[in-house]
């Protein structure tokens, strides 16, 4: 099979077994596929490893389409396009942050192409709705918007510190904050307002793919509370409670990140 036309609009790159079951990894808001470099590896052994790009991030080159990406479904049509031109079954989706969700959106509209999911600091809404704890408010999520669409380089350097959460290792900040910067602004705040205000918390329900959910301790983006609530509704979860601290475990604690990972694919038990 030749470059698809999926696989050059989104800088899609394979390594591994090629004919081993495909996993794919999906990165988060503000992200590439290079944030995958320390976990992706260790699959390719027994894997076809699938990295790609999301529309204004890394490589990428699919111009962006505000009506298209409008929720979250345009991101997970992008997904199915992938899963499609390469023709994959069988796929064992990886998830970071909002990719978790766009991973269950596209897992919705072809569940026989998806064996397993996993879904690393997932929330279905940020937004406290009720007894829901999203843990932010409307108004938080309202001035965090408000202060990204006024000076995307300075929100991403107050911001970065927090989603990482390990102030012990200042490299991975600055790792995370030169990230954001290069993605595209324009892109970057269409998808952040596009995230923060989504909701689907209803999809869940409906999403019988084995999933594992990855939950950090000290994640301010989607704290205990949320990976709780999900693992409640998904029909089929395991939930793993990491020691790592922060969002983003595949940058600060890869090696636990991968162990969790493989004893869910291996259905071995968990400790």
């Amino acid at each position: 099979m030749g470059i698809t036309s999926a696989q050059r609009a989104h800088n899609v790159r394979i390594t591994g077994a090629p004919t081993g079951q495909p996993i794919l990894f999906a990165h988060g808001f503000g992200c590439d596929q290079d944030m995958w470099r320390l976990v992706a590896p260790a699959f390719e052994d027994r894997y076809r490893v699938i990295c790609f790009d999301y529309v204004g991030a890394g490589g990428a080159t699919r111009p962006f389409d505000p009506q298209r990406y409008a929720e979250l479904e345009g991101y997970a049509k992008d997904v199915l396009l992938i899963i499609n031109e390469l023709e994959l079954d069988d796929v064992i989706f990886v998830g970071h942050s909002v990719s978790a969700m766009i991973g269950l959106l596209a897992a919705k509209q072809l569940p026989h192409r998806f064996a397993k999911t996993v879904m690393i600091g997932p929330s279905p809404r940020y937004i406290d709705d009720g007894e829901y704890h999203g843990g932010f408010s409307k108004e938080d999520i309202d001035d965090l918007l408000s202060d990204l669409e006024s000076n995307f380089v300075g929100w991403s350097a107050a911001m970065t510190p927090h989603i990482m959460g390990n102030a012990d290792r200042p490299e991975l900040t600055e790792e995370l904050n030169r990230s954001f910067c290069r993605m595209d602004p324009e892109v970057a705040i269409h998808f952040a307002r596009v995230t923060f205000l989504s909701d689907n918390r209803a999809d869940l329900t409906q999403h019988h793919t084995p999933t594992l959910v990855l939950q950090c301790s000290e994640d301010v983006i989607a704290d205990r509370a949320v990976g709780e609530y999900i693992s409640r509704q998904l029909p089929d979860c395991t939930i793993d409670f990491l020691s790592a601290k922060g969002h983003c475990p595949h940058l600060s604690a890869p090696e636990e990140t991968i162990a969790s990972i493989k004893r869910f694919l291996d259905a071995e038990p968990y400790d």
